[in-house]
């Protein structure tokens, strides 16, 4: 974690800690100016000692079969079990991993009705028996790929899963007893998803896929933490392990690609290309810091032929974030042989097996796939957090649209269109 190391060098001062003492303290704090960004306002506050313990009565976005339009909803929040933590959102915002869900795109992981939602920032409302690590009042990112911190994929250094609460898209209830924490009015249960469910005013999640963050930081940008731009940033940092100087093509330009680019570029990649059949991305993507383009509806020639040929024999990387088998495969070959390496980051539709013969590997070129960016949430993400927060990484642009949460409907319309990177709802 080399580019982590650096920017907590860089920090030049200590950031204040927020640091409650009573629960009357916390929601002091919480009802002034000081301690909540983003103009957090009143209405989304809570008195722990009003609702801790106890089931709590809210609004969340229902959906209760593919393509059907999300519905708003009155539910019933259980409150957390052991090892379990529930959560006030604040922001949350779309990702194609949501719109996937949404369409039903596979039908073995569906599960109706549900609460999708996986990209959020909040603050914790209660724990569960046993959780040590964040109390009432910390300000919280959800994760879908947890950190236990206990198992041996855990203590591994090679590895960011975890035995139990790796993601997993056929999950729908809770670790602790299968059972789910949401329900209707009328009693009947609502499933999770990927291990979050942040469609709602309030969730409950494993304390694995809680990680705590800095008071002070952005809240509207630490959503993107959750998702886009870890697994793209950690695509770039951690799984292809960009150098400086060298050249990387990035295969889709959404929230994910440009957070790939975002990440080569922090590494010192001095040629960076954006491959797209949407040419209105790429002036967004150069003011990002790409540095050229390939439109593959343009000109004759294979893009990995056109990449070669810019790159003097291809690049040194090559990130896909499709998840579309021919895009992959030209990924592959627009590398140098050699040394080459494709790090895939798109999800792809079951059942789907590699477009490469063996043989191509001993060509010197290497593929591999990435969870998340490769990073171990609950330790390293408050680590990004607080490179987002002091310049090494930028995320100014990402969010495109702001809409509040009732309008969750228009946003993924927005998704769907190609119209935003991310759009993100006030909850």
């Amino acid at each position: 974690m080399a580019m982590l190391l650096q920017a907590r060098r860089v920090l030049t001062q200590t950031l204040p800690r927020y640091n409650s003492k009573s629960p009357q303290t916390f929601v002091k704090l919480l009802g002034s100016t000081h301690g909540l960004h983003d103009n957090v306002t009143k209405r989304k506050l809570f008195n722990p000692n009003e609702t801790s313990g106890k089931v709590i009565t809210c609004n969340a976005a229902i959906i209760r079969g593919p393509r059907q339009p999300f519905l708003m909803e009155t539910i019933r929040v259980d409150p957390p079990k052991k090892m379990e933590v529930r959560i006030k959102i604040l922001y949350t915002s779309i990702c194609h991993t949501d719109l996937g869900a949404w369409k039903g795109e596979n039908e073995a992981q569906q599960a109706f009705p549900r609460i999708l939602g996986h990209e959020a920032v909040g603050l914790v409302e209660s724990v569960g028996e046993g959780v040590t690590d964040v109390k009432a009042g910390d300000h919280v990112i959800p994760i879908f790929n947890g950190e236990c911190g206990h198992c041996s994929y855990c203590k591994t250094k090679t590895s960011n899963l975890c035995q139990t609460y790796r993601v997993n898209p056929f999950k729908s209830v809770m670790e602790h007893d299968g059972k789910c924490r949401f329900s209707t009015k009328d009693g009947e249960p609502i499933f999770h998803f990927l291990n979050t469910s942040t469609f709602t005013e309030y969730t409950v999640l494993d304390s694995a896929c809680v990680v705590k963050i800095d008071p002070n930081a952005p809240l509207k940008k630490m959503t993107l933490l959750s998702c886009g731009i870890s697994t793209g940033m950690g695509a770039a940092w951690n799984t292809a392990n960009v150098q400086p100087g060298s050249s990387v093509a990035i295969f889709g330009l959404g929230a994910v690609g440009l957070a790939a680019s975002e990440g080569a570029r922090a590494r010192g990649a001095s040629k960076i290309i954006g491959v797209d059949t949407n040419q209105e991305k790429f002036n967004k993507a150069r003011a990002m810091g790409m540095t050229g383009f390939v439109n593959p509806k343009d000109g004759s020639k294979p893009v990995h032929q056109r990449i070669r040929e810019m790159t003097g024999g291809g690049v040194d990387y090559s990130i896909e974030c499709v998840g579309d088998l021919e895009v992959l495969r030209e990924a592959f070959l627009s590398t140098h042989d050699g040394w080459g390496k494709t790090v895939v980051v798109g999800i792809y539709p079951t059942p789907e097996m590699l477009p490469l013969h063996p043989m191509e590997l001993f060509d010197g070129r290497s593929i591999i796939g990435t969870i998340f960016g490769d990073f171990k949430g609950k330790s390293q993400l408050p680590e990004l957090a607080k490179a987002c927060m002091n310049g090494v990484v930028n995320l100014d642009g990402f969010i495109t649209h702001e809409l509040l949460f009732e309008k969750i409907n228009e946003a993924f319309k927005l998704l769907s269109d190609g119209k935003a990177l991310r759009c993100l709802l006030h909850v």
